[in-house]
């Protein structure tokens, strides 16, 4: 059988994208692949097409970090607006119900917001791209068809109030992986003895990356058309997305002995369940974890030749 032919190039490590609105990841994924011309590259969570902000893109081997990444804590700019209630939860679904706001004060909704810290049960909405059966529930969703979601366990750290208006308010929320903020919002609402949905939502920081650290899609592009290296210095290492992880060294030897999927014996280190490996060189080559006896066994590990690929001249790259 004849070989499939690889396109792109061995490209590893990770973009850090501003998300324009209107646009899914996925079209935000391809973008950023076809401008790096990666041969392989993942996001590490839906943003919603009306949402914006940080939208980490894993290129060539650094999409084995992509699960890791997606475990990672959030934060989000949101805007509320009450009264109305959406099949999507945010501005671009079909109205389901009209409700009256009540009165209520800054220190009554600080009240309420504060009763959804901590960890929860939430119900993922239809409109999400959760699987049912194999099938995207959205995708269900615009069918009218509704199916039974298993409530998931959430934490959401703190709610900050930063405007407050008869019919809307806004938040900044820092949340686990997993949360729902439309189903946030729709909550919050409820408690409020109303109904709402999202008119804004902006993702301010994701995987320890901010919106300082993040590029639009236009500036990117804008990068391109300079030169193949102007591009490729915004390529970030793939060990700077797990800056809290910590680190374990390896000679040569015991490189070796784990790219064979041998274990590895440190002696009396302590136990760790993840550590970002390093060779002798200081590239950074995939994940592993140390138990109890001071045994490293490796989790990911990246191709030998993919920790970063060589610069093409500005004239081959063009």
């Amino acid at each position: 059988m004849a070989r499939r032919r690889r396109t792109g190039c061995d490209i590893s490590g990770l973009v850090i994208v501003d998300k324009p609105t209107g646009y899914s990841s996925n079209h935000v994924l391809q973008q950023v692949r076809r401008l790096f011309n990666a041969n392989k590259a993942g996001h590490t969570g839906n943003l919603d097409p009306l949402a914006t902000g940080v939208l980490p893109i894993c290129l060539g081997e650094a999409t084995k970090l992509s699960g890791y990444l997606l475990d990672a804590d959030k934060s989000y700019h949101v805007r509320c607006q009450l009264g109305i209630l959406t099949d999507t939860g945010d501005s671009e679904g079909q109205t389901l119900e009209q409700k009256a706001i009540p009165e209520f004060t800054a220190q009554q909704l600080k009240q309420v917001l504060e009763s959804f810290l901590g960890e929860q049960w939430q119900v993922p909405p239809m409109f999400s791209a959760l699987k049912h059966q194999g099938q995207p529930l959205y995708k269900l969703a615009r069918k009218g068809v509704e199916v039974e979601r298993k409530p998931r366990a959430v934490n959401i750290y703190s709610i900050e109030l930063l405007e407050q208006q008869a019919d809307s308010f806004e938040l900044l929320v820092s949340c686990s992986k997993g949360t729902y903020i439309r189903t946030l919002v729709e909550d919050i609402a409820v408690a409020l003895g109303t109904v709402g949905h999202v008119t804004m939502l902006r993702r301010t920081q994701a995987a320890g990356f901010s919106l300082a650290d993040s590029l639009s899609l236009s500036a990117l592009q804008q990068l391109a058309e300079q030169s193949k290296s102007a591009l490729m210095a915004r390529l970030v290492p793939a060990e700077a997305a797990l800056p809290d992880w910590p680190e374990c060294r390896l000679n040569q030897a015991q490189v070796t002995q784990l790219r064979f999927g041998q274990p590895v014996s440190l002696g009396t280190v302590s136990p760790c369940a993840t550590v970002r490996l390093f060779d002798e060189q200081q590239q950074f080559f995939g994940l592993g974890q140390i138990s109890d006896g001071g045994v490293l066994t490796s989790i990911r590990l990246f191709a030998e030749s993919s920790t970063q690929e060589n610069l093409v001249t500005e004239g081959q790259s063009r």
